[in-house]
């Protein structure tokens, strides 16, 4: 197993913190958010970003060697592993509004950085056991619909005004959240119910994939009522909101304010790397399982996270993702630092137009 493939073992040093911080008091249950959100923002500022791409020939060894499979099918095991550990956590006496809070939002990264972003890249696999172990993962967000809208919805909307996860042109990343969240996931049940229609099966139905995961999410939600109580079932959902926030920040980051060209009424050209922000910032990249190379996924989306290139012509976000996402929580400077990268890029195009 080469080096290259150990490298994606260095997120679960997440997991280590989150451990810390279910076994512990004090700050010691905030080190997670402490080394996501204050660490590796400013690492990224004295890294420069690796635009480095794989030879043809390294692409090929790595697309078809298998380890790099496992480091995902291993995150189901931890994830499921550390939300059991958080739950038997918040049963422990004299814990603080402070530990009780720093547990739920270390709980929520877990959420949001494996719970959803590892599910994002085996929900593009076509094998069906990967898909499952996608759909298991997003469960511990509750956003199970995210499979369903994210692959036949905004894939196929992205960045023009059909898709709810593309931010606008000047939209506040807080009225963003509300839109995205609401029209999402009605957009997934939208696609469900077509894809009932077109499979000739009642729209209430076992086949209905949104059905599926209603069942399966209230079953989860049971299970937790059953065995820790209200209290401790209402800290797990507000661990999975803040996962859900997580996701849709980097939504709102990867999109904003880009547009794809109206060619005839209601269709668009094709997505193309233009139509995203990348970030080749190393971190980031390790962190997210190449989630940054944002620019490529969309171009290539079948293309296995390993694979994933830059692309000189992409436009680049100022920071890596960590730093990014906190920038666009201030929306005056995010609208300062973004508006003029997108003002200047189209600029660019009208000249070479």
């Amino acid at each position: 197993m080469a080096i290259k493939v150990l490298k994606y073992l260095s997120p679960l040093c997440i997991f280590i913190l989150a451990y810390f911080s279910f076994t512990n008091k004090g700050v010691y249950v905030w080190l997670p958010l402490i080394f996501v959100w204050i660490m590796i923002p400013l690492l990224e500022t004295m890294i420069q970003p690796n635009e480095n791409n794989m030879a043809a020939a390294e692409q090929e060894i790595a697309k078809t060697n298998k380890w790099y499979d496992y480091m995902l099918y291993v995150i189901v095991f931890f994830q499921y592993a550390a939300l059991l550990y958080f739950l038997f956590s918040m049963k422990e006496p004299g814990l603080s509004v402070w530990d009780v809070t720093g547990r739920i939002f270390s709980m929520g990264l877990l959420c949001g950085t494996f719970g959803i972003n590892v599910a994002h890249e085996l929900g593009h696999r076509v094998n069906k056991k990967e898909q499952m172990l996608a759909k298991l993962l997003l469960a511990t967000s509750l956003y199970m619909h995210f499979f369903i809208e994210h692959n036949k919805g905004h894939h196929k909307n992205v960045a023009t005004p059909q898709d709810p996860s593309s931010a606008r042109f000047n939209e506040p990343v807080y009225f963003f959240y509300v839109r995205t969240i609401l029209f999402s996931y009605l957009s997934a049940w939208h696609i469900a119910n077509e894809d009932c229609h077109k499979k000739n099966v009642p729209t209430f139905s076992f086949k209905n994939e949104m059905l599926q995961a209603h069942i399966y999410q209230l079953l989860l939600l049971g299970i937790i009522f059953y065995f820790f109580g209200g209290l401790i079932l209402l800290y797990f959902i507000a661990a999975a909101f803040a996962g859900i926030a997580l996701l849709e920040t980097v939504n709102y980051i990867e999109h904003y304010g880009l547009k794809r060209k109206e060619t005839a009424m209601g269709k668009y050209e094709r997505a193309l790397p233009q139509h995203s922000w990348n970030s080749s910032h190393p971190i980031g990249r390790l962190l997210l399982f190449e989630l940054s190379r944002h620019s490529d996924h969309h171009y290539m989306a079948s293309r296995k996270y390993q694979i994933l290139q830059h692309h000189k012509n992409a436009p680049q976000l100022p920071t890596g993702y960590p730093g990014s996402m906190l920038l666009s929580l201030v929306p005056p400077l995010w609208f300062y630092v973004m508006n003029k990268k997108i003002k200047m890029m189209e600029a660019q195009n009208s000249i070479a137009a």
